[in-house]
């Protein structure tokens, strides 16, 4: 029978729940920024993988194809490492991880917009152009806000989403919980211990961010009821 002859203290590394919580307000700064941005720029691919023209559509087309086939660590490094190598140039570490994420996020938002735009029963936009409404007063004010019902949930996944996998910036060195969860490991040699409180503040982060959703979800949907 195996007994186990490592004794567990978390003592050691709620000493440094203070740098957790900094770690949790870098990891939640990361993700917020990241879905703002990488929401803002997804709408704008879509609209070019939506748009009738061949090159603006390939361009976008290959744009989500590549961020998408590529991990995201090597993105990462590629804007905190390889761009200032390249250009000579020296980048915020902060910076490169928001771009990084921001742009990865974009190409999963872009289809997420694509395909909400597209759920939009077609003959709508054939009406509006009946009746000699122009494209762009067709999306703004018929398409989209329809689609908005079911982007928006969708939305608020991908923020979950990313707030797991903006775990990958702590390899270059931004203080997040994953980074802060390593330095406490090097610091009080409590490895099991500290994964398991960086893991608990994840799925505590996850959990209510989820629960929030849902809440806005249910809300939607009785506004779109009335």
């Amino acid at each position: 029978m195996l007994f186990l002859s490592y004794t567990l203290d978390f003592g050691p590394v709620l000493n440094a729940t203070i740098e957790f919580m900094w770690g949790v307000l870098v990891t939640l700064g990361f993700s917020l920024g990241t879905v703002i941005f990488g929401t803002i720029l997804g709408f704008a691919v879509s609209m070019g993988k939506l748009s009738r023209n061949k090159v603006i559509s390939a361009i976008a087309s290959f744009y989500i194809s590549f961020l998408r086939g590529t991990p995201l660590l090597i993105q990462l490094y590629i804007l905190a490492y390889g761009i200032p190598i390249l250009f000579s140039v020296n980048i915020n570490i902060y910076i490169s991880g928001l771009i990084a994420l921001s742009l990865n996020s974009s190409a999963y938002v872009a289809e997420i917009f694509r395909s909400g735009i597209q759920a939009v029963d077609q003959g709508q936009i054939e009406g509006a152009r009946s009746i000699g409404l122009s494209s762009k007063y067709t999306m703004r004010h018929i398409i989209f806000p329809q689609a908005l019902k079911n982007i928006l949930p969708a939305i608020g996944n991908e923020l979950v989403t990313v707030v797991k996998e903006s775990s990958v910036v702590s390899l270059i060195g931004i203080g997040d919980i994953t980074r802060v969860a390593d330095l406490v490991k090097a610091d009080t040699l409590k490895v099991f211990e500290a994964l398991i409180y960086a893991a608990l503040l994840y799925y505590i982060i996850t959990t209510v961010l989820s629960q929030l959703i849902r809440i806005g979800e249910r809300k939607l949907n009785k506004y779109a009821a009335k």
